[in-house]
């Protein structure tokens, strides 16, 4: 398996002392994990950020082995880590993407939407102009997987906003974050808060 492609770091985990399990959303190959050597280092610690848009490649022996991956970094969010808001919606974001989706298997309109609402987040001037973005994200997740209506349209102004997270929120849950390990809904719950202080 050799793959080359942009892609979404969409999770990353600790391995051993030195080395990040990462996963991937890709927009030709879907979601796919690559070990990452180094990936805590110095050099690599600043690519390996969920939510940093990167050139991946992946190769593997067999379809059996977990691929190699190095990355480049193409476009970081770590300048907006720092703002709670923000780095709130980034994390709920790339934990609802990695959570929710089956490996390898491609939708390219995700892809886009979770680029474009990213990258809202990050040049948006506050959040009233990317909120409607990261609720349209979870009505297209839902559609993608079966689970939503097709003529849904992304809320307008914060309130609207606040009442479609608020409708969206159980049947997320019930239906993509189900029986999944830890409590992604968690970050979503608190990025509710804090965008329901600023309405």
């Amino acid at each position: 398996m050799h793959v080359r492609a942009p892609a979404i770091l969409i999770a990353a985990r600790q391995h051993g002392e030195t080395a990040v399990i990462a996963r991937f959303l890709t927009e030709e190959y879907g979601v796919l994990a690559g070990y990452v050597a180094g990936g805590r280092g110095r050099n690599l610690r600043p690519v390996v950020i969920p939510g940093n848009l990167v050139d991946l490649q992946l190769s593997a022996r067999s379809e059996s082995q977990l691929p190699f991956a190095k990355v480049e970094l193409s476009e970081s969010r770590g300048p907006w880590l720092g703002e709670p808001l923000a780095a709130a919606a980034i994390g709920w974001l790339t934990a609802l993407t990695a959570t929710a989706l089956p490996e390898r298997e491609p939708y390219p309109p995700l892809f886009n939407a979770l680029e474009g609402a990213l990258s809202a987040i990050c040049h948006a001037p506050s959040a009233r102009g990317w909120a409607s973005a990261l609720v349209g994200y979870e009505m297209l997740l839902l559609r993608e997987l079966g689970y939503g209506g097709a003529g849904t349209r992304p809320p307008g102004d914060m309130g609207q906003v606040l009442e479609s997270m608020d409708a969206l929120g159980p049947v997320l849950d019930h239906y993509l974050l189900a029986d999944r390990r830890g409590d992604v809904m968690a970050a979503r719950n608190r990025l509710r808060e804090m965008l329901g202080r600023i309405a």
